[in-house]
């Protein structure tokens, strides 16, 4: 087995985890759009509980290596395996129940359904999966209180601010108690102190749930707040040690 710089047993990417199988793990994923290599080789693994962060400039893959990860976009080559199976041999459906099941969705504009109140939006996973309209929004109302923005469950996402928003869309990624939060530049659109309690609230629920998290970002203050850093640089997935 390898080993990380700190000592540590390292997955495929060269990164330390905690002990243990991983959760998610993937080798040597490939990825082209037309002539452009978007992968060229990059691996991952991400351990139950754990906040990873993917760093990288524009264009580096970092994007196109969240959405192989999560099932949304099939590999050229390499593969992907999601507690102990193999993703990309699972049928569309299959990836799409996961998708609302067992991962959970966090995107840079939230992404959130305008004709939907915030509270219908926290609950439309659950609906989705068949919940009871009251049980699903007794639980969305829960999320909303935890992410401190139960003050607009009534409202539509247009009557709300950014961080409001973006807090929104938090509660519903993590509404269905997924085993992974997939989460794409979530404080982008978000000044500083929007988005440091964004990625707080995140952090913090997410931990307190036990998710494991998928951070993309471009920036060094959002990927501080995770266990271990992973950047992607041409396509390539390079380990970054967090300190102590």
């Amino acid at each position: 087995m390898s080993t990380s710089p700190a000592g540590r047993p390292a997955g495929p990417d060269g990164c330390a985890r905690p002990e243990g199988p991983p959760l998610l793990v993937a080798r040597d994923l490939r990825k082209a759009y037309g002539a452009t290599p978007a992968l060229d080789g990059a691996s991952f693994s991400l351990a139950p509980g754990e906040v990873v962060s993917v760093m990288g400039p524009s264009g580096s893959g970092k994007s196109t290596l969240l959405h192989v990860l999560s099932g949304v976009v099939p590999p050229d080559g390499g593969e992907v395996r999601y507690d102990g199976r193999d993703l990309f041999a699972l049928g569309d459906a299959e990836r799409s129940s996961l998708r609302r099941t067992d991962f959970g969705f966090v995107f840079q504009f939230g992404q959130l359904v305008p004709e939907l109140t915030c509270g219908e939006n926290v609950a439309l996973p659950l609906r989705m999966n068949g919940v009871k309209r009251a049980e699903a929004e007794r639980r969305a109302h829960e999320w909303l209180e935890r992410l401190e923005v139960d003050g607009v469950a009534g409202r539509r996402p247009g009557e709300v601010s950014g961080g409001q928003g973006q807090r929104v869309a938090v509660a519903r990624a993590l509404v269905t108690a997924p085993r992974v939060v997939f989460a794409d530049e979530p404080t982008g659109a978000l000044d500083t102190a929007n988005g440091d309690r964004v990625l707080a609230l995140l952090a913090d629920a997410a931990r307190e749930s036990r998710a494991a998290v998928v951070l993309v970002t471009h920036e060094p203050r959002v990927a501080d707040r995770a266990d271990r850093q992973v950047v992607v640089r041409d396509g390539r997935t390079h380990a970054e040690e967090r300190a102590a």
